[in-house]
């Protein structure tokens, strides 16, 4: 590993022998667990993607105060912080990063023992604990000064933006494939007016700007080994402002579909509500009092138009010929995009169910 004991020196760290393996199964940043001889503390070692996120100073400026602010309210709440959040190790000059010779950003975090993270689980109860981290993680922040902290992805999740980012590649047709994708383009298009909605209930001073993980995959929680339950929320790199729905959103998309989010065969698509009202009901427990009936049902409307939005994304990149997506077979993202819309429209069809459980399950 290129740079890893220089990289190390920089960081306050306890002297020892050090060891680096590859840990994880990240797909943006170099991630490895560093063992110290005569210490039983390990540590995971990151250098920040400096491609996707071209301001890895940002990154960690946006992770450092927020990190700080949870492990206050943990405290006082008698929780243990260096469990419940991440622990950023500084490096020898203070800061919250170092960097190597080459001018990459690193990162060195405590690691959490006798943890896992949990993998697209049937199981409704580890939904359940996943929902109430990201809730939890919600509600601590609640008081943060939203608007302080970095866009660390521009316009993320612009879902209008997004279309016509779809239609910029539909005109270019770089490659040629969009003879093939007719129907999917003419779809996405049918849907143009969903794609504002939240964005414009923000607009409108109907849904406050909030901080969001943006990245609610269920294996972003560590749950304890022993118990069973929730002990943190980690990947902190897309901490930004954002809005409540885009969270809960992205997490129901993803946990709550029946299938792969590359499956073929459309007719395997559809949402699983038992899934989503077990994952509701770990996410509204921790946000008693907090949420406007408008901010409430708009979490609905979070998991269709996070669902829409990757599907835009997908058909987007399918026609710019794979250029952000990896794929692993040629049309990949194509039916990762057919998928999505299978899904949402799924949703469209649920979508007074769905938030009936939300009324149902929150007590506000």
């Amino acid at each position: 590993m290129k740079n890893y004991p220089e990289i190390l020196d920089a960081f306050a760290l306890p002297k020892g022998e050090r060891s680096a393996v590859p840990f994880g199964n990240g797909h943006i940043n170099n991630t490895f667990l560093i063992r110290i001889a005569g210490t039983d503390k390990q540590y995971i070692l990151q250098r920040i993607n400096s491609y996707v996120f071209t301001h890895p100073k940002e990154v960690m400026e946006n992770m450092q105060h927020v990190t700080s602010f949870l492990r206050g309210k943990i405290a006082a709440e008698g929780g243990n912080p260096d469990r419940e959040t991440i622990t950023l190790v500084p490096s020898r000059s203070g800061e919250a990063y170092a960097e190597d010779s080459d001018g990459q950003v690193w990162r060195v975090m405590l690691f959490v023992p006798d943890t896992f993270s949990p993998e697209l689980p049937d199981d409704l109860g580890v939904l359940e604990e996943c929902g109430g981290a990201f809730g939890r993680f919600a509600r601590l922040l609640n008081d943060f000064p939203a608007a302080s902290l970095h866009e660390t992805i521009r316009a993320f999740h612009d879902t209008p933006a997004r279309l016509r980012q779809l239609e910029d590649a539909v005109q270019r047709d770089p490659h040629g494939r969009l003879q093939d994708v007719a129907g999917e383009v003419a779809f996405a298009r049918s849907r143009a007016l969903d794609t504002c909605f939240l964005t414009d209930a923000h607009a409108a001073g109907e849904l406050p700007l909030r901080v969001t993980h943006n990245d609610t995959k269920v294996n972003n929680v560590l749950l304890d080994k022993t118990t069973g339950k929730a002990v943190c929320v980690i990947d902190l790199d897309t901490v930004m402002p954002g809005l409540l729905a885009y969270d809960f959103g992205d997490a129901v998309r993803v946990g709550a579909c029946s299938a792969a989010e590359d499956e073929q065969d459309l007719d395997k698509i559809h949402l699983v509500l038992p899934k989503y009202r077990a994952f509701s009901c770990g996410f509204l427990s921790e946000l008693n009092g907090m949420l406007s009936r408008e901010e409430l049902l708009s979490l609905e409307a979070g998991a269709r138009l996070m669902t829409l939005e990757n599907g835009l994304r997908f058909l987007a990149d399918h026609l710019n010929g794979d250029i952000y997506f990896k794929i692993h077979r040629p049309g990949q993202n194509l039916d990762r995009a057919r998928a999505q819309f299978a899904l949402f429209r799924d949703m469209e069809k649920h979508s007074d169910e769905m938030k009936s459980i939300l009324l149902e399950l929150y007590n506000g």
